[in-house]
């Protein structure tokens, strides 16, 4: 069986997936709202490992879902990444889908004919954290990228026929920058309709909290729940592209769980948020939350 190197992370919706770690830790690594890898120096692991790993669970021949992690696989050089797909598809004749962590400098870094192979390969979806449409933010997480940049990566992978799952950060810009932050989003995500969008809540681990505090020269004050929802609708409000986008925001950090398609769902997820803001809908506490 699989030793895994802890920690280990995956996107909620790979909860059923066999995870294989190709990589060890996060090649940026620098972002300041985030501890998950400082614990871990990046390393790529040797192809023999990684195969190593694939065949001690070939037992289970019914695997039809496999997340390559850890925290940016996509990092890894093409060719590369090719072999470990094919090995994943060679050894489980059920596999339907290969996703992936993987950061905007990873899709940029490679050509357009190389994100095709990989798709040819197997690589089904691609789990990218936007965190913010927010210049001024993104430069303040140390995020090492722009929001041009995640336009354009997202575009050209999405060109490839790779699915794009992309990610923001509720409460990312304290009250300060609350309305940067979301309506900034709120146009990255209607320049790039994402397959998938999810939102997950702010959590600053205690060691972290010092250096992205310091970055807001004028203070942080962190939104609550109801502050967070509120971002959450004025995000929704203000999603207007007319691609459909499937909408999570099941995290395990958010005060209320919401889902549905967009733009069809609008609606309805815009009127549970202010039925949770008036009382009328169940939050769930921070303890049930691991807070």
């Amino acid at each position: 069986m699989i030793n895994y190197d802890e920690p280990l992370s995956r996107p909620p919706s790979e909860a059923e997936s066999l995870i294989i770690q190709a990589t060890l830790g996060c090649s940026h690594n620098r972002c300041t709202f985030c501890s998950m890898y400082k614990t871990k120096k990046y390393k790529v692991k040797s192809l023999d490992e990684i195969s190593s790993d694939i065949e001690s669970v070939k037992i289970y021949p019914g695997i039809r879902r496999v997340f390559l992690a850890d925290g940016d696989a996509l990092s890894l050089e093409t060719s590369f990444l090719i072999k470990i797909l094919r090995k994943l598809k060679d050894t489980f004749p059920k596999l339907r889908r290969i996703s992936i962590y993987g950061n905007t400098g990873n899709i940029l870094s490679k050509s357009d004919k190389e994100l095709l192979l990989l798709k040819e390969a197997g690589l089904s979806i691609v789990y990218l954290g936007f965190e913010t449409g927010s210049d001024i933010l993104l430069k303040k997480i140390d995020k090492g990228i722009t929001a041009e940049e995640h336009i354009l990566g997202a575009n050209r992978l999405k060109a490839s026929g790779i699915d794009l799952s992309a990610t923001l950060i509720n409460g990312l810009g304290g009250k300060e920058l609350s309305d940067e932050h979301v309506l900034k989003s709120a146009e990255l995500i209607n320049r790039t309709a994402p397959k998938y969008l999810s939102t997950l809540s702010l959590i600053i681990p205690p060691e972290c909290r010092k250096r992205f505090e310091s970055a807001f020269e004028t203070g942080f004050s962190p939104q609550d729940d109801f502050g967070m929802m509120k971002e959450e609708k004025l995000l929704i409000q203000n999603i207007d592209t007319d691609k459909r986008i499937i909408f999570r925001s099941n995290h395990a950090s958010n005060a209320l769980a919401l889902s549905g398609t967009l733009p069809a769902a609008a609606e309805d997820i815009i009127r549970k948020i202010d039925a949770a803001l008036k009382g009328d809908v169940f939050i769930r506490p921070a303890w049930f939350r691991g807070l």
